[in-house]
């Protein structure tokens, strides 16, 4: 089993939860591996260019399972990338589990009540949305071509065919409970987690986080 962590949107590799894991996962002699969605450029990022990146990085690695761990948007890519890959006939890379961390389901669609139409215009007229980029430590422009591109996925079009955990915070301002409840609703493979006072980031509850993965993959440090 590898490991592949996605980190979120403004996020990378090296942000809190993506050390707390590798450290974690380490204990159990299971490798992770987190590439750059940032690369080549923020500006340009979209999904499909998410998507093809963790491909490469996949198929680079030697055959046998992976685990996505996806978070907030990178819960989004997740998804959807296991899906594309589950469509391939043969795969010596198949994704055997999904981890959905606060993921934003409906990023790139207008269900989700947290978007603002007007906001999704004026980014849509200046083909630039400026916002603060905490892992490059300065405010940083992304195009529009992200949000068009992403409205190519549509979450709830999707059923994950492999064993999926849902981890959300009830205290999440940023993705909406009611989003993710939506798309965890009729689908047998996805268990969704509910944690109380839990905010987007799911700090303070990193050791339920750690807990409830632990148990899903069913981890033996022996």
């Amino acid at each position: 089993m590898e490991v592949f962590y996605l980190h979120g949107f403004t996020s990378s590799p090296g942000s809190g939860k993506a050390s707390d894991l590798t450290r974690r996962f380490a204990a159990f002699g299971v490798p992770v591996h987190a590439p750059d969605l940032n690369l080549p450029h923020f500006s340009t990022l979209t999904v499909t260019r998410m998507i093809d990146q963790l491909d490469r990085a996949i198929d680079a690695r030697p055959p046998g399972p992976v685990v996505l761990v996806g978070s907030s948007l990178g819960g989004f890519v997740a998804l959807h990338a296991a899906d594309r890959r589950a469509a391939r006939l043969e795969d010596g890379h198949p994704v055997s589990h999904l981890v959905l961390l606060a993921p934003a389901v409906d990023f790139g669609w207008m269900r989700d009540p947290l978007v603002v139409p007007e906001r999704i215009e004026a980014w849509r007229n200046t083909d630039r949305w400026d916002l603060y980029h905490p892992g490059y430590g300065r405010t940083m422009p992304v195009h529009f071509a992200l949000w068009e591109d992403a409205g190519r996925y549509d979450s709830l079009a999707v059923t994950p065919r492999v064993p999926t955990l849902v981890l959300h915070g009830t205290e999440d301002t940023v993705v909406d409970l009611r989003s993710v409840q939506r798309f965890a609703d009729g689908r047998p493979n996805v268990t969704l987690r509910v944690l109380d006072g839990a905010d987007h980031q799911l700090q303070g509850r990193l050791e339920d986080v750690w807990e409830e993965i632990e148990r899903f993959l069913s981890l033996d440090a022996g």
